[in-house]
């Protein structure tokens, strides 16, 4: 193959239209701008987003209200019921969570919420855990152990969180 011998494949290519030249060219007269009109004359740009004079949808929609936190942590929550599936006096992390289905990554950030009961004892490391969920661990015979160094209790269940010491 050579360097001359090189084409696009066939009807990738399309002729230029050129318009205006003779009523046979089958562009001629008008040469597709209708009759009349802003769209006819030369020059004519119609602005982006523009609805015929009628109020845009850019300006009747109203604009973005409320906050987003970038930062914030996203935790999968996992029940305390699902931890059944597991047997008695196992470690469940992220990475047997994961092995079983119940989180979608081995180090995805897991809190436990106390839905269901828990009936065998089983060690758990998570980063966050519901005061409920810690107790219904606790009372099945096992313990929670939690990854997030500043992870108190929640204070929507019920206990509040420590005041740090002032310096």
């Amino acid at each position: 193959m050579k360097l001359h011998e090189l084409h696009g494949p066939a009807g990738s290519r399309h002729a230029r239209k050129r318009v205006g030249r003779g009523i046979s060219a089958g562009q001629g007269k008008t040469s597709g701008r209708g009759q009349k009109g802003a769209g006819a004359r030369s020059g004519s740009k119609i602005p982006r987003g523009f609805e015929g004079g009628q109020m845009k949808i850019t300006q009747r929609l109203p604009k973005l209200r409320g906050f987003v936190n970038h930062w914030r942590t996203e935790y999968v929550t996992v029940n305390v019921g699902k931890l059944n599936g597991f047997p008695s006096g196992t470690i469940v992390d992220g990475a047997a969570l994961a092995a079983r289905g119940l989180v979608s990554r081995p180090d995805a950030p897991v809190k436990l919420l106390a839905a269901g009961r828990v009936r065998i004892p089983v060690t758990v490391r998570v980063h966050r855990a519901s005061v409920a969920a810690r107790a219904a661990v606790e009372a099945a015979g096992g313990r929670i152990e939690l990854l997030e160094a500043n992870a108190a209790p929640d204070a929507a269940a019920g206990e509040p969180r420590e005041a740090e010491p002032e310096a």
